[in-house]
């Protein structure tokens, strides 16, 4: 068995020696038809676009992405194909809690915010939108939810998205990126609606940067429909707007969800479903490296920021955005 791997993976190298020795290890961007033709299995992250030009004509069955987004896998084409594809919903959400926890920090020791009398509204209420939803309220926070999928299944507590609107102080987007339909995402904050915003907003983008037009975000920070954003997923990655990312509170190299805890968790998924769909029998028991353990005892919520503040990936990339990808793939995994 042939299987070609995303070189960014962590603890995954020594699994794979175990089921194969046959493993090729690439940058992401840098896998392609001729590398991929011969393979069985592809493991990837969202920089390797799983599509026709990519898997035409190989022999791959199956792709696994250390992902919970999969907008970059064509599942359609793999449809067609009879390829078996895998993402990890939620191995990342206690990581993007943190970061959004830190934020909410950051917005009340630096800009004054009462988060205790701050309405957040929140986009997306799936894995991570769900324990977003818990932390604010743990933080005394009112909370809006809008998830029209959820809404339309009949689940109860969603309101639209003109509600959040019109009475957030705070709106975070959590949702995936979808390109067309019913509950199409891309450009999902686009002008129409931020003229519609009436509390001057901070708004929170830690999903894909398509959910959000940055001409759009940035027409709103300048005519000061919105008095903050937060950045962390861009459009046109890496190659990202650097007038917005000098207009933000925080701007971060899509970083939000790369903890030790959360790629642990990824890699374990990945490992899991590759094992599932040849038929190989083995015990995926992944730990992390000792200096990485979570302490015993939890920190106050008042420590947040000295465990991991956000500014700190900022002033890194303001000051090398040239180098976000750079940044992203060498990113140093934080504790949760």
């Amino acid at each position: 068995m042939k299987i070609v791997v995303d070189n960014k993976i962590p603890y995954i190298r020594e699994t794979l020696a175990k089921i194969t020795d046959n493993v090729v290890y690439l940058p992401g961007n840098e896998i392609d038809a001729k590398s991929v033709k011969d393979a069985d299995a592809l493991i990837t992250r969202t920089r390797t676009k799983c599509n026709k030009q990519l898997l035409e004509g190989s022999n791959v069955k199956f792709i696994g992405t250390a992902t919970i987004g999969f907008d970059h896998i064509d599942t359609e084409y793999c449809k067609e194909a009879g390829i078996t594809w895998k993402n990890c919903p939620g191995c990342n959400a206690g990581a993007v809690e943190q970061y959004v926890h830190a934020v909410l920090s950051l917005l009340e020791k630096e800009k004054g915010m009462d988060l205790a009398n701050t309405c957040i509204g929140i986009v997306g209420v799936g894995h991570v939108g769900s324990r977003i939803m818990r932390l604010a309220e743990r933080l005394g926070m009112k909370v809006l939810l809008n998830d029209p999928p959820r809404k339309d299944s009949g689940e109860k507590g969603f309101v639209y998205l003109e509600t959040l609107a019109r009475e957030c102080d705070i709106i975070t987007f959590h949702t995936p990126l979808i390109k067309d339909g019913k509950y199409k995402t891309f450009h999902l904050a686009d002008r129409h609606f931020f003229e519609s915003v009436r509390k001057r907003p901070v708004i929170i983008n830690t999903s894909r940067g398509e959910v959000i037009d940055t001409e759009a975000i940035l027409d709103a920070l300048n005519k000061e429909l919105i008095s903050e954003a937060v950045i962390d997923v861009w459009e046109n990655e890496p190659n990202i707007n650097l007038e917005l990312l000098k207009r933000v509170f925080v701007g971060t190299p899509h970083i939000a969800g790369y903890s030790a805890d959360g790629k642990l968790n990824a890699t374990t998924m990945t490992l899991k479903s590759l094992c599932d769909f040849f038929g190989i029998d083995m015990n995926i028991d992944l730990s992390l490296p000792e200096d990485l353990i979570k302490p015993e005892s939890s920190m106050s919520e008042n420590d947040i920021l000295l465990n991991y503040n956000p500014k700190n990936d900022y002033n890194i990339l303001l000051a090398h955005p040239e180098d976000f990808e750079k940044l992203r793939g060498n990113y140093r995994l934080r504790k949760e």
